[in-house]
């Protein structure tokens, strides 16, 4: 099957999970199956294997990918599939969350995710929910496009506040590419194109994706067997530092915590594979241990 997805920092996640034979294994976001795949290579257990994802077209890959194997697979945002696993008294020995977005999102342009291509404001990663990109962009008020700019896409007020501005008053905006030229004239020189931040923040606002984040960490002890190990792969600063928050938050009580951390600093990517897949450099791996 063709392999649609570069899993990142593979090789480190492999480590620390520490996979065996006949382990259980939850896959919040597994995608186009690429750290999954590698995972139950070594465990063969097919039968205690979660696969979650709230996109439909990686459902689809993944029906196909195990259509051999009793893998089961959830097409559900990782925090109501925690949350199921929780009602049903599930635990496992690996847990995996691999943040972001997958590169077939970023290049079908018809998913709506870069600014480079020409393509519907859509952003969707589950393509079921009513909220796209284009109700916030050609719907939403000034006001609250200068807050997700400045909460989700880091930007400093004032330039939030000329960007807002620039989109409110371009609009209809039809489309990613249009949005995307517009905010070219206020590039400052630097290599990243001065709509990145603000896709960014228009794309974690429709997806909830902090939130989900959050909500999703305060619980994973729950479904983790003790000497269970969970893997977080984040791929901007918001993720990782609710990722660091967690696990400072969860290890204050000393021996009474429930869980241990593995990754004193996070974990990156090395240049061997940043040279094959450059879309690594910004991802960062954090691991804990269920005591």
């Amino acid at each position: 099957m063709e392999k649609l997805h570069q899993p990142v920092l593979l090789t480190e996640v492999l480590e620390v999970l520490r996979p065996k034979p006949g382990e259980s294994y939850l896959d919040l976001t597994a995608g186009y199956a690429g750290h999954a795949s590698e995972i139950l290579d070594v465990t063969r257990n097919y039968k205690d294997a979660v696969l979650v994802d709230r996109d439909q077209n990686a459902i689809k890959f993944l029906q196909e990918r195990f259509a051999n194997e009793p893998v089961r697979l959830e097409h559900n945002d990782f925090y109501n599939a925690v949350l199921q696993e929780i009602e049903c008294g599930n635990t496992f020995d690996m847990v995996l969350m691999d943040f972001g977005v997958s590169s077939p999102q970023l290049d079908r342009a018809e998913r709506g995710f870069s600014f480079a291509k020409e393509g519907p404001l859509d952003m969707r990663m589950d393509q079921g929910q009513k909220l796209d990109a284009e109700k916030i962009v050609n719907h939403w008020s000034e006001r609250d496009l200068v807050g997700i700019l400045i909460e989700y896409g880091q930007e400093k007020p004032g330039f939030a506040k000329l960007i807002a501005r620039e989109i409110c008053h371009g609009r209809p905006w039809g489309s990613t590419l249009e949005l995307g030229e517009a905010l070219r004239k206020y590039g400052r020189g630097g290599k990243v194109h001065p709509a990145t931040r603000t896709f960014q923040a228009i794309r974690i606002a429709v997806n909830d994706e902090l939130g989900e984040i959050e909500k999703t960490l305060k619980l994973l002890p729950q479904v983790m067997k003790p000497g269970g190990r969970v893997a977080a792969i984040t791929f901007h600063s918001l993720e990782d530092r609710l990722v660091k928050e967690w696990m400072r938050d969860e290890t204050k009580h000393g021996e009474e915590s429930r869980i241990r951390i593995l990754t004193k600093k996070p974990i990156t990517a090395g240049n061997e594979e940043l040279f094959i897949n450059p879309r690594a450099r910004s991802a960062k791996l954090r691991a804990a241990e269920r005591r």
